[in-house]
């Protein structure tokens, strides 16, 4: 796990820049992954990693095939008001001999599953409640890249070689002793909006 002063985009950017490499697939479901596609796109054009990145929209999932090195889709996408299936999101990353890479933004601490994915990107509000300001990659395997950037290097931040985001960790202490009541709150406002607007 890195952990580093930074919003969610940087805690993806620097996911995208470290770990992807060769045929690179994102999952089109909306703004936030269309803002993980531009990412690759220049990790591509600057740092020669990845070699190709292409897209598939999220409801033609069933059509993938081919071969790619990384899949990277955006766990729910609150663009849109959408959460994918992250069973059919590592299914469709093992079809096409794929590792798994997930925004987890807007999901870490909200919803289940995330460990099936290879590495996952997040930051300290949203779902952690906590205050804005820090950014995460947690990952299974250490990254391949080696990049000319000292702040996108997840190296450094590994080996802590800058000041961390303290201020936002410590902020998480209060919220785990409440962590379920704030969750519920979240949960039990979508389930009323949901039923609110059904059928609009």
């Amino acid at each position: 796990l890195a952990r580093f002063q930074g919003s969610g985009s940087f805690a993806l950017e620097v996911m995208v820049s470290n770990f992807a490499y060769g045929k690179v697939l994102v999952i089109d479901s909306g703004y936030y992954a269309q803002r993980a596609k531009l990412i690759a796109e220049q990790a591509a054009s600057s740092y020669r990693y990845i070699s190709s990145v292409g897209r598939i929209s999220w409801d033609k999932l069933d059509d993938l095939n081919g071969d790619f090195d990384w899949i990277i889709a955006c766990y729910t996408e609150t663009s849109i008001g959408l959460k994918l299936n992250m069973d059919q999101l590592r299914s469709a990353a093992d079809k096409v001999g794929a590792k798994l890479m997930i925004d987890a933004t807007a999901s870490i601490g909200l919803e289940d599953q995330h460990s099936m994915a290879d590495a996952i990107s997040y930051s300290s509000c949203k779902g952690l409640f906590g205050l804005t300001g820090a950014g995460f990659v947690a990952f299974n395997d250490k990254p391949k890249n080696e990049l000319p950037s000292f702040n996108l290097s997840i190296t450094n931040h590994l080996e802590k070689k800058m000041t961390g985001p303290y201020h936002a960790i410590c902020s998480l202490d209060l919220i785990l002793e409440r962590y379920e009541h704030f969750k519920s709150a979240v949960v039990s406002n979508k389930r009323y909006f949901m039923q609110k607007f059904e059928g609009s």
